[in-house]
């Protein structure tokens, strides 16, 4: 036989096709389920200290101010005033688990424990360790700003069905402020630097929301900046759930949270990336 008809007997094999790879995404939801798999099981760690903290402090506000003010005070735009705090607390609780535990939280797992080096070795990028982590404590606010509400139920809020809505309220408001607290977080050099932003920030901003007075007797400059302040929006969009909504406001109010949560988390994700990726 000859070479050419051995070759020809020889059956001809196609070429392989060629390999099709699955496009990666911008968030993966393997790897988010993987960063929020790991930050539930840490936290049943230490889910007591930090449900202590986050709801304690605003329910204290929330007694003090209501019954407090409360003794001078019989009303406030149609409202007990019992009613008017309890129900803008609900953002003050937001506040402080979202802001504080990320900025706080992120810095710790960072700098000191080096969580987000490891987590960033494995199949998990900066936009997807930020979107995780800031979803977890904005869920986390949500549930925690469900409390003042439950407080001001057993002293004389009625309940209604809007009350339903106040923890995905307090779920979109805790996404921006989580996201408020990274961008801090990664911003700072050291931990101390903290103060300023929680005396010259967080706290003119906490009092001028709209929680604890109505911002209508206070001067005009003041009451139109409020309009910029995303703590006012989660306030007004809050009682307004409860006691009845006022759609254009609303949409506004609604708008504002989203805009405010996007834009941070957008900077979050920028710094954390200049802190992390060399």
């Amino acid at each position: 036989m000859s070479t050419a008809d051995a070759a020809a007997a020889v059956p001809s094999i196609p070429p392989p096709e060629p390999v099709r790879r699955r496009r990666m995404r911008r968030l993966e939801r393997a790897a988010l389920e993987g960063v929020l798999i790991r930050e539930v099981i840490n936290f049943r760690s230490y889910w007591r200290s930090a449900t202590f903290s986050a709801t304690v402090e605003p329910t204290v506000y929330l007694l003090a101010f209501g019954f407090g003010f409360g003794a001078l005070v019989n009303s406030v735009g149609g409202l007990k005033y019992i009613e008017f705090v309890g129900t803008g607390s609900v953002a003050t609780a937001v506040l402080f688990s979202a802001a504080f535990g990320s900025m706080y939280g992120s810095f710790i797992k960072r700098e000191y424990q080096r969580t987000y080096d490891a987590i960033l070795s494995t199949p998990v990028d900066t936009v997807e360790l930020v979107a995780a982590e800031v979803l977890w404590m904005g869920g986390r606010a949500g549930l925690y700003g469900c409390v003042p509400i439950l407080v001001a139920m057993v002293f004389g809020l009625d309940p209604s069905l809007g009350m339903l809505l106040v923890p995905f309220i307090g779920m979109l408001a805790g996404i921006g402020w989580a996201a408020f607290g990274t961008a801090i977080s990664a911003s700072a050099s050291t931990i101390e630097n903290f103060s300023y932003v929680q005396s010259a920030v967080l706290t003119p901003l906490f009092l001028t929301a709209g929680t604890f007075f109505p911002l209508d007797q206070l001067p005009r400059g003041i009451e139109l900046a409020a309009n910029l302040n995303p703590l006012y929006h989660c306030v007004q969009l809050v009682r307004h759930a409860v006691f009845g909504f006022e759609v254009g406001a609303d949409l506004i109010h609604l708008g504002a949270m989203l805009l405010f949560a996007l834009v941070c988390l957008r900077i979050a994700v920028r710094q954390t990336q200049r802190k992390l990726v060399l």
